[in-house]
């Protein structure tokens, strides 16, 4: 039988009071796609860096690589032991070359001169084996972020690595850079590489791995082989519970009631034409479609973000169209952006700080801040959406993503908004957040919120929403309702996201009848 290429036995790792790992073990093949899944704070990255020597494990544990231990807390005995790690934060330096950046800290030299040439020389034959299209001497700053992530495996050959931890490598992807990378990953399982793979998208964990190990709250859960891969069972592994909980519905949207946010005829002239629809008190709507279709265009002219050609919107029956995202916020529509850390938070201002900036001058007197309202006001938002962290004082870019992300609802939501856009309100967090923002999303609604959800995530949003609209080429194809009788189903929404089926289906509306 083939012969562990790692093995990593009873690591155990505390910080303080805090019990990060606990007797956790891992064992990856030659030739594998080994993931790691776990919800955030479970111990996986605590676990990859003891494998790369960035910590140190408790007594007791040990590496093997190729039978042979491995003395631990050294980065530079895991290299040469072909340990490579790619984090999520990518570690290139912009400004440098492609070869520079493959030797950085191990440049070649000839007489205490760096040669460069040489460099560029040993760099073409690994970019040839990825099959990219840049060069050795392409400056990294002008690549894109699925070439970077190529680059970032480079250096791992270049290094002779023979595992490679990957950790959740797609989050800044494009479709096509995803597929790119994927091919990648195919190539070095058949050169014998093994590949330990982080990611929270299931999606991914059933197209690549060979196996998948879960980790609950620093302790080793199991591993399933590929064929026993499911749902259900990796999320009851996770987070403890079964799936038949995960978007367990408390709110009964009206099928007729009162009209909160009316669009009509919305254009921008170039990505989105001609969309309408509503949005009822206290309803879930779905937005669907294939990346590309419109959707994310969609809600920015709504917002106001961008500026519509044709169109306009009412809210409870009065025209409001947003001439921008101020004129949107004062009638009371609010938007979460799908980039929490781009275009949402203040990633080095507190929590407190993110929380109360759009209200801060609510509670002012005199034109002096009143701290002790907006301290109190953000402890009462991180009680009331779970935010786990230490004291509103931490600065926001310390969180995990599902924590950041409900403090940028917390800020949305001081805004007492009556519709509130969600685009991809789970993106980046981990299977227990994901279930904490179904929940809020269920709760705002029963309140009487209306509600639209754009998600990428077909589960998700039928899971979630009372109805989905969805768009295809930048229109609204049809629409799917949701009744006790008949579920929606992910055969409905595709056969609307791609055309695929022109004769009606009695599981969508009329107005799916008539999709071009």
């Amino acid at each position: 039988m083939t012969k562990p290429m790692l093995e990593m036995r009873s690591i155990s790792k505390t910080f303080g009071a805090i019990r990060a790992l606990r007797d956790v073990s891992l064992t990856v093949m030659p030739g594998e796609v080994h993931a790691l899944m776990g919800e955030n704070g479970a111990g996986k990255s605590t676990l990859m860096k003891i494998l790369s020597g960035a910590y140190v494990p408790d007594g007791g544990g040990e590496i093997l690589v190729d039978g042979q231990p491995m003395q631990t807390g050294r980065p530079k005995e895991a290299r040469a032991r072909g340990i490579a790690v790619i984090y999520q934060e990518l570690s290139l330096a912009p400004n440098l070359t492609v070869a520079e950046n493959l030797f950085l800290g191990e440049e070649r030299a000839r007489a205490g001169i760096v040669n460069r040439r040489q460099m560029l020389r040993e760099t073409e034959p690994i970019l040839q084996r990825l099959g990219v299209t840049f060069s050795p001497s392409t400056l990294v700053g002008s690549l894109s972020m699925g070439e970077r992530q190529l680059v970032e495996v480079a250096r791992a050959l270049g290094a002779k690595a023979r595992v490679i931890v990957m950790d959740e490598p797609t989050t800044s992807l494009s479709s096509r850079e995803t597929e790119k990378l994927f091919d990648v990953i195919a190539d070095l399982k058949a050169q014998g590489i093994a590949i330990v793979y982080i990611s929270h998208r299931m999606e991914e964990i059933y197209r690549l791995s060979d196996r998948c190990s879960v980790l609950r709250d620093g302790a080793y859960v199991g591993t399933l082989e590929r064929d026993e891969l499911s749902a259900a069972k990796l999320v009851s592994m996770m987070v403890g519970r079964d799936l038949s909980t995960f978007y367990k519905k408390e709110h009964k949207a009206a099928a007729t009631g009162e009209s909160v946010l009316r669009v009509e005829n919305m254009s921008d002239g170039r990505l989105v034409r001609a969309c309408s629809f509503e949005v009822r008190r206290g309803e879930v709507l779905g937005i669907s479609g294939l990346v590309g279709s419109g959707r994310t265009e969609l809600a920015r002219l709504i917002y106001g973000a961008d500026k519509a050609t044709s169109g306009r919107v009412l809210l409870e029956g009065r025209e409001v169209t947003p001439k921008s995202p101020r004129d949107a916020l004062s009638h009371g529509i609010v938007y979460l952006t799908e980039d929490r850390k781009g275009l949402g938070l203040f990633l080095d201002m507190t929590i407190s700080e993110n929380i109360n900036i759009c209200v801060m001058e609510r509670d002012a007197s005199g034109g002096l801040t009143n701290f002790r309202r907006a301290a109190q006001r953000a402890r009462d938002a991180m009680a009331s959406l779970a935010v786990k962290a230490p004291s509103s004082q931490l600065t926001v870019g310390a969180l995990s993503g599902g924590n950041q992300q409900k403090v940028l609802l917390a800020r949305l939501l001081e805004l007492e908004p009556k519709v509130i856009i969600l685009d991809e309100p789970t993106r980046g967090v981990d299977v227990g957040a994901k279930s904490e923002i179904y929940r809020l999303i269920d709760a705002l609604a029963e309140r009487g919120m209306a509600i639209v959800m754009i998600s990428s995530e077909l589960p998700e949003i039928i899971g979630v929403a009372d109805r989905v609209i969805v768009m295809r080429e930048g229109r609204i194809s049809g629409e799917v309702t949701a009744t006790p009788e008949k579920p929606i189903t992910q055969e409905a929404v595709m056969v609307l996201s791609t055309g695929a089926a022109p004769e009606r289906s009695p599981e969508t509306s009329p107005a799916a009848a008539r999709a071009e």
